[in-house]
Parts: C-alpha cells; sequence; structure tokens
C-alpha cells in the first residue's frame, strides 16, 4: 500500500501517542502522513517528548491541539475521552520506558492512561539504541503486549543517535501505516466477515473482435470493495473490468461475460456473508457466437439474442440462512416501484435503486444518487454524492441486517 492506498484511514479518529526519545521528530512526517489519509489525529506528547519536538509543529499539522498533560485539559477526565473515541491509538516513537510502564499498567502521564483506557486497537513503534532493544527486559515486554493483541511495528535496523549502527531505528513512516491500517481493519463492523462484490459490465461477444456490452465503469462496485475492505470485511471482488485493487480487498478475480461472472460468483457466495451484486450483468447475447471477425464486405449481420441466465434468481433462492443479498435496479422509469418488484420477485434483502438517467448519476460518473430499498419495507434516499459515499451507506445497511450472533456491530 502507498500513498492514495489509506482509505481505511479516512474518517479515523487516530491518537498519535510520541514519547520521550530522539525519534520524536520523525512522527511529525507521520502525523502529516495519517492527516493526508483522511484521519482525525490527537497528538498526544509525554512531558519528555517536548524536549525533542515541539508542540506547536503537531498543533500545525494535526486535527486538534497538542495535549501533554492530564491536568491542563477543560475536559475533567481527558484520558477516557481519548480512549473510549479512539478508533486506533498509535505510539511512535515507543520508548523502553513507555513500553515497561505500559506493560505494569502504570499511569503517570496522560499516553499512558490513554492506552489504560482504550479498547481500541494499539499500535507501538517502538525506538530505542540497541543495547536498549535487545536487553531482555524489554523483548520481555514486547512479547507481554504481543500476547495481549498489540501491534508491534520492529524498529529497523540502520543508524542511530550515537552515530553508531544497529537495531533501533524507528520504523520508516510507510510501514507504520501499513500496521495501523491492518490494526483498524481488523476492528470493523465487518471483521472476520466475507463480501463478495461484483463490478463493471458483462460483455456477450458476437464474434472474436465484437461485443455487446454496457456503459458500466465498475466504480461503484469497487467503491463497496473499498468501503467493506475498509470496515474489515475479507473481500471478493468479481470484474470485468480494470481498476486499481481496493486496499484490503484480499481477492479480485478477472471475467467477462455473464456465463463467466455466474460461474465465479455462484461457488463463492454459498459462503458469504454479504453478496454485493453491483454489476451490469447483460440480459441478452447473441444465440450465435462467430469463431472469426465478421467482414463488413459479407453483408450486415444478423444477430439473434437470447436471454442470459439471471442468477440472481438463484442467489435469492439458494440464499443461506443469515446472508444478505443486495441487488442493484438500474432503472429511467418508475425507478423506485421498479426496484421494488425485483426486490420482491428475486428474495433479495436490499435492492439499491439505481436512476440512471437522472444528471450526474449512473454510469461513468464518479457521482450517483440512489434509493436503499429493504426487504422490510425500509427506503434510503441518497441526494446526489460520491459513490464512495454511497457505498458507505450500502455497506451500512446491509451490516444492520446480519445476525447480531455472528459479530457484526449493528
Amino acid at each position: 500500500m502507498e500513498g492514495d492506498s489509506w482509505e481505511a484511514l479516512a474518517g479515523r479518529r487516530v491518537v498519535l501517542g510520541v514519547s520521550g526519545g530522539i525519534a520524536a521528530y520523525k512522527a511529525i512526517e507521520l502525523c502529516r502522513r495519517l492527516v493526508d489519509a483522511g484521519a482525525h489525529v490527537i497528538p498526544v506528547l509525554t512531558p519528555d517528548a517536548t524536549r525533542f519536538v515541539g508542540a506547536v509543529t503537531f498543533s500545525a499539522l494535526a486535527s486538534e491541539p497538542v495535549r501533554t498533560s492530564l491536568w491542563d485539559s477543560p475536559e475533567p477526565i481527558p484520558h477516557t475521552r481519548l480512549g473510549q473515541t479512539a478508533d486506533v491509538i498509535v505510539v511512535a516513537p515507543a520508548t523502553a520506558r513507555v513500553l515497561g510502564a505500559y506493560v505494569a499498567g502504570i499511569s503517570d502521564d496522560l499516553l499512558l492512561a490513554t492506552l489504560l483506557a482504550t479498547r481500541a486497537p494499539v499500535v507501538v513503534c517502538p525506538a530505542m539504541h540497541t543495547e536498549m532493544w535487545e536487553h531482555p527486559a524489554v523483548q520481555d515486554n514486547l512479547a507481554v503486549l504481543r500476547r495481549r493483541g498489540v501491534y508491534v511495528v520492529d524498529p529497523a535496523v540502520g543508524r542511530l543517535a550515537g552515530g553508531d549502527s544497529g537495531a533501533g531505528r524507528l520504523a520508516e513512516p510507510d510501514d507504520i501505516m501499513k500496521t495501523v491500517v491492518e490494526a483498524v481493519l481488523s476492528r470493523g463492523r465487518l471483521a472476520g466477515r466475507t463480501v463478495v462484490v461484483t463490478a463493471g459490465g458483462t460483455r456477450e461477444a458476437i464474434d472474436t473482435v465484437r461485443v455487446i456490452s454496457n456503459r458500466s465503469s465498475g466504480k461503484q462496485g469497487y467503491a463497496i470493495a473499498a468501503e467493506a475492505a475498509a470496515e474489515g470485511a475479507r473481500v471478493v471482488l468479481v470484474t470485468t473490468v480494470d481498476r486499481p485493487v481496493p486496499p484490503g480487498v484480499v481477492e479480485v478475480v478477472n471475467v467477462s461475460s455473464a456465463a463467466e461472472m455466474e460461474a465465479v460468483v455462484l461457488p463463492r457466495a454459498a459462503a458469504a456473508d454479504i453478496v454485493v451484486m453491483a454489476a451490469a450483468v447483460a440480459d441478452f447475447r447473441p444465440k450465435e457466437v462467430v469463431d472469426r471477425k465478421l467482414k463488413k464486405e459479407d453483408g450486415i449481420p444478423e444477430i439473434v439474442l437470447e436471454p442470459t441466465h439471471d442468477f440472481l434468481l438463484d442467489l435469492g433462492r439458494s440464499k443461506p440462512a443469515g446472508q444478505v443479498l443486495v441487488g442493484f435496479a438500474a432503472e429511467t422509469d418508475d425507478v423506485v416501484e421498479n426496484a421494488r418488484r425485483k426486490l420482491r420477485s428475486k428474495n433479495l434483502d436490499l435492492i439499491i435503486a439505481n436512476d440512471v438517467g437522472a444528471p450526474g448519476a449512473g454510469f461513468e460518473h464518479d457521482t450517483n444518487q440512489v434509493t436503499i430499498l429493504g426487504s422490510d419495507g425500509s427506503e434510503e434516499k441518497l441526494p446526489l454524492t460520491s459513490k464512495r459515499e454511497v457505498a458507505r451507506a450500502v455497506v451500512a445497511a446491509a451490516s444492520r441486517r446480519l445476525p447480531s450472533d455472528q459479530g457484526a456491530t449493528p
């Protein structure tokens, strides 16, 4: 993951803890990258950290002013609020003192108190001289933290503050960011779930060169895959288009025709918690496919069409207990009414009524305007907005319908 691949951090509350080591200056770059990724960053500096870096720098770069003390906040219990509202806590650098105090449960400053007051995932990034890093006490403390589920980003080997080289140099920002994303994904509302998403328009062959297709760009399906991954799901993306793979998506299967998509989706859907059929699957295909390129001089060919198999019907009929099945209805007339009819006839849990004739909505646009209809009679109308925002609403609606006994967060 690089650069614009940190989408899972968008909108997340990140407490960035900085402790008193020479590597504290590197936390400035980490802070900038977290903010650039869309995270809401709250910097918490230990008193010793301010001997190495200025609080004003972090206040200027972060989303909130720096916190340095339990006693200088307008809130009576700042560590509790920080711990309870954080999506992830990152300590970079984490000194030997902070690691030892964290293991022992000692809360003698705001950062340590916040670490003890949270149930959010914690990422610690040790940085210290080689002899300290290799000391049995430090290694024992790290082993305890790992057993408790804390993410540890091991330091790199390189030039140290004293001029010598060895293990103990703070890990690079990209390596820290990767672990922060991993930690966030592990606690999403879809952690431990499997989500199958289809995207793009199928292509039905006429001859070896020509196809019948549609204008679907796959943007909405990819946005849904990205959002499901950001919520911690294991995502299988079945796609007809070649677009950058969303971060966190573990399996991408490229297909072309409706029949190929059916052959891939049906076996995978059986074990999925959520299936989102966002692809524009062709309703018709040529009855006969010519095994060569048709030539103009041979005259205008007569192309006889036949219906493709509607495997969404199969998915609805064989839907396992507890699975949430989501369909899309790309319509231009009587949008909601036609979508409701499809919702009922195909035994769907949700259907996304998509007015593809509306300005700025539907195929090829970066924005969309939809109504989310539920089998329980619910109706959620979204204004014209980004396809990622539509994806958030779709994933949230599907997540709410998952059985609570499988661990979903309502």
